[in-house]
């Protein structure tokens, strides 16, 4: 947002209009608006409508309750909301003051002196009216009431305290409030932090509706059993995410561990401090309590009890045993898991894994309610047929995260190639082995069993048919082709279409900024503004091949947990 954090600005013509000089409390009653003079004021862009505002808005009640009993501090909500009777429904919920949801225009002006672009936004002034900050939200959301009075100072004060944490970071720093000193145990008994002293200790990150953490537990429960059958002074301690109480009772009672309280304010105090960005996430503090690993569930996926106890010295040992491993891995390694050592072809025939041996493999991950892996597919379609037109060794096989049998049918019913069978428990593994995070992707494996490279949609994208058989030196000399064709072509120049100067930039697959089209290879570039302008949009037609490889841009959907912006679905 402009609004600097030097303006001034006047309360009560900040807030007010010619024809209302009040504002209103959620009862009706009016409140005037010089009653905020010398008082620091939150002003809360905020709508019902948004999942983001109607998850943060309990937060900011709480601290606003601890705080206006000080007497110097107002919140006043202006409204998104798109009829009064959702404003209504939502303002009930609010402690504080609001703008009339009849005064569109004060709104709308705040919106734009502002300049929200996004809710929930808290922008807060001190109490002569100065912004003090626009980043209230996650001012409040990182600090809550502790940072009043919101100035930088306040702020600043309590970054440097918690650089000093850092630094000092022990267990009982970690999980010790002002007004609890322990953990609870399984049933429920309060158990000391200071037992923790000198241990290795996981703080187990989990929400059990969440599929990952729900199939993960099981792997840790023996993982820590038998850690504790070894005598290994090891505990681990569950941070709950889940909003149900009775789901948090029913993991708790079926787990050998210790856990913060339900909806402990320190949980989501710990997910900030380890920045937390997936789940399952276990983070390792050593006997000293400080932070050996950030999250070690995928190696504990991988290697079990082995990666125990997870010191970089064990770690550099996993990453020479997962070398061994690649080195000798082999299609049935990859895609045989006790009996199920076959893929489907249509109408559900079975096919044994080890007819495909010998081939390329390309593994297709993918869904149908997934635009960017719908407009992806005809492009892969017609390279597997130019491909094996020519007589080379190519399969495919469709790793669906579809959700119901019905879509993967139909899917699938659009495929020239294989398939793994929908639910098939093989589709976990390989998406954790190949650290599938977006979809589509497309993984190719060599003749030989070894994987050739993740990155085969990029390469499908650019080359099409001719990127078989996906190897670095096929790609090698595909690179001197396009290093060929640029030959000639100006390093650097100016277009009436970008202010700034663009270089020819080495670019896979990007949109052009002037004909909307998808380009590879080349691209004149500006970094500084992520433009890409297709050589042929500056260059003669007769001095660059044209490239006709566009691509179909759908609405940006979101499915179960996925995000799609366009290019590719990814996981929230």
């Amino acid at each position: 947002m402009a609004a600097s954090a030097d303006v001034t600005h006047d309360v009560v013509s900040l807030l007010s209009s010619p024809e209302r000089d009040y504002l209103l409390r959620n009862n009706g009653d009016q409140v005037k608006i010089e009653n905020l003079k010398g008082k620091k004021v939150g002003i809360y862009f905020s709508a019902s409508w948004c999942g983001p505002c109607r998850k943060f808005t309990p937060t900011l009640v709480e601290a606003y309750d601890e705080v206006v009993s000080k007497g110097d501090f107002e919140v006043v909500f202006a409204s998104a909301d798109e009829d009064d009777e959702a404003f209504k429904g939502y303002f009930s919920k609010m402690p504080w003051l609001a703008i009339p949801f009849s005064d569109s225009e004060t709104r709308s002006r705040l919106d734009e002196l502002f300049q929200v672009r996004g809710i929930p936004n808290l922008v807060l002034l001190d109490e002569t009216g100065k912004v003090v900050t626009e980043d209230g939200v996650d001012i409040v959301r990182e600090y809550g009431v502790e940072a009043y009075p919101f100035t930088s100072a306040r702020i600043q004060e309590l970054r440097d305290r918690e650089e000093e944490a850092r630094r000092n970071q022990s267990v009982r720093s970690l999980l010790i409030s002002p007004s609890r000193d322990f953990v609870i145990s399984s049933n429920g008994n309060n158990v000391p932090v200071s037992e923790l002293e000198g241990k290795t200790v996981g703080l187990y990150f989990s929400h059990n509706s969440f599929g990952p953490s729900s199939d993960f537990t099981p792997k840790l429960v023996r993982v820590y059993e038998e850690l504790k059958a070894r005598g290994e002074n090891f505990e681990v301690v569950l941070i709950p995410l889940d909003e149900d109480e009775e789901s948090f009772k029913e993991v708790l009672g079926s787990v050998p561990w210790l856990s913060l309280p339900f909806k402990d304010k320190f949980c989501g105090k710990l997910a900030q401090y380890f920045e937390l960005s997936t789940l399952p996430t276990l983070v390792i503090l050593g006997p000293d309590g400080k932070t050996l690993n950030s999250n070690v569930a995928e190696a504990i996926e991988d290697h079990g009890v082995v990666a125990y106890p997870f010191t970089p010295e064990k770690f550099a040992e996993l990453d020479e045993i997962l070398k061994a491993r690649e080195a000798a891995q082999t299609l049935e390694s990859i895609l045989v898991s006790e009996d199920l050592d076959f893929v489907i072809g249509k109408d559900g025939v079975q096919v044994p894994v080890s007819e495909l041996n010998g081939k390329v493999v390309l593994l297709y991950f993918s869904a149908h309610w997934c635009p960017p892996c719908r407009a992806f597919l005809p492009k892969l379609v017609d390279a597997y047929h130019e491909i094996k037109a020519k007589g080379n060794a190519l399969e495919i096989v469709f790793i669906s995260s579809d959700k119901d049998q019905a879509s993967f049918d139909e899917f699938f019913g659009g495929m020239p190639w294989l398939a793994l069978p929908f639910g098939d428990s093989r589709k976990r593994s390989l998406s954790r082995k190949f650290r599938v995070s977006g979809i589509p992707m497309l993984v190719a494996i060599g003749s030989s069993g070894r994987t050739l490279t993740t990155k085969a949609r990029d390469l499908v994208l650019q080359y099409g048919a001719r990127a078989y058989p996906f190897t670095d030196e096929k790609i090698k000399e595909l690179e001197a082709e396009e290093d060929e064709i640029a030959k000639g072509w100006p390093e650097k120049l100016t277009h009436e279409t970008h202010e700034h100067e663009l270089a020819l930039t080495r670019r896979k697959v990007y949109y052009c900024d002037g004909c909307n089209e998808q380009g590879h290879a080349w691209s004149y570039y500006c970094e500084k503004c992520d433009f890409d302008l297709h050589p042929k949009c500056v260059l003669k037609e007769d001095k660059v091949s044209k490239d006709d490889d566009t691509d179909v841009k759908e609405e940006d959907k979101s499915k179960d947990g996925w995000v799609c912006d366009g290019e590719v679905c990814k996981k929230v």
